[in-house]
């Protein structure tokens, strides 16, 4: 199976902010069964939301939401697309593109007391101190049962604290020129200094979609990862991805392929969703909606949102 995604890292038009993204880092790239080739950079534009574009509030109930056609560099429709909102767990998009990037992914790593995380409603994969996994095996549990606590043992790992992990994904979020995010987690518990927008997390999820393995892990629908306990006991969990498009649980529209993507929830957020797809002609789009009042709703307004790319 080859999956070929040319035009998604391409970028739609010039952009105004302060500290402009670094276009020489974007890269088409193709994807196979054999392994991965990057071709050569070729475009340094960003979709820009010029106030001009559809309003999605007519069809979106969520507080925000945006689609964008990467490969025609068109913004499709938007709505509030630069208000300060809590992601949630799409927050974990920005930990994974760091361990995806820097990480030696084949290192096996013994979670401490940070995967103890007993906020209630808090989602976890289940790791206990002393767990000794992979750095693969961690970004499954990251981005399948959206692992809190497998955030956490991320973040220590890479950098000694939570604190200094945030401080690599604001710089990051810099670099992207995501300048109306803030992040003091890697994980997407609730904090008011936590906080992000549906445009810069298309830049941040862009960025992301660049590395195959991201886009290996978004588009899996189950992992079982194999591993040693604290007390050297052999240890096995399956992760299985909830997202409604991949499971059936919502109707991806016709033309439409779902790639993949990270959902979002807690009192706070609302429910949220970020994703990548594809038409028929191998035009490649990213959609997100934030702040939806409810799982069923949010689908209701992503699905509506992507209606407009066949429309």
């Amino acid at each position: 199976m080859v999956v070929l995604l040319s035009a998604i890292l391409s970028g739609c038009g010039e952009g105004s902010y302060s500290h402009f993204y670094d276009g020489s880092r974007m890269k088409t790239f193709l994807a196979t069964e054999a392994g991965e080739a990057y071709a050569d950079p070729f475009a340094s534009d960003l979709c820009v939301i010029t106030g001009t574009e559809e309003w999605a509030g007519d069809s979106i109930t969520a507080e925000a939401a945006a689609v964008f056609s990467i490969s025609d560099q068109r913004v499709i429709s938007q709505k509030n697309p630069f208000e300060r909102m809590n992601p949630a767990s799409i927050t974990k998009i920005m930990t994974a593109l760091i361990a995806i990037r820097d990480a030696d992914l084949t290192e096996e790593i013994t979670v401490g007391e940070e995967t103890v995380i007993t906020e209630r409603g808090a989602s976890l994969c289940k790791i206990n101190p002393g767990d000794m996994l992979t750095m693969e095996d961690l970004l499954y549990g990251l981005m399948l049962p959206s692992g809190n606590d497998d955030a956490a043992a991320i973040a220590v790992h890479m950098t000694g604290s939570i604190e200094a992990f945030a401080d690599r994904m604001n710089e990051e979020a810099w670099s992207l020129g995501a300048t109306g995010t803030h992040f003091v987690n890697p994980h997407g518990l609730t904090d008011p200094d936590h906080y992000t927008t549906a445009y810069d997390l298309y830049l941040i999820f862009q960025e992301a979609l660049r590395y195959p393995e991201f886009l290996k892990i978004i588009g899996t629908t189950s992992y079982t990862a194999v591993y040693t306990d604290g007390e050297g006991q052999p240890k096995s969990q399956e992760w299985t991805n909830s997202k409604w498009y991949l499971t059936g649980q919502a109707s991806t529209p016709d033309g439409l392929t779902v790639l993949g993507g990270k959902t979002g929830t807690t009192a706070a957020a609302g429910s949220c969703l970020i994703m990548g797809s594809q038409d028929t002609q191998g035009n490649d789009y990213i959609s997100v909606v934030l702040k939806a009042d409810s799982r069923d709703r949010l689908y209701e307004d992503m699905t509506n949102l992507i209606l407009k790319i066949v429309n």
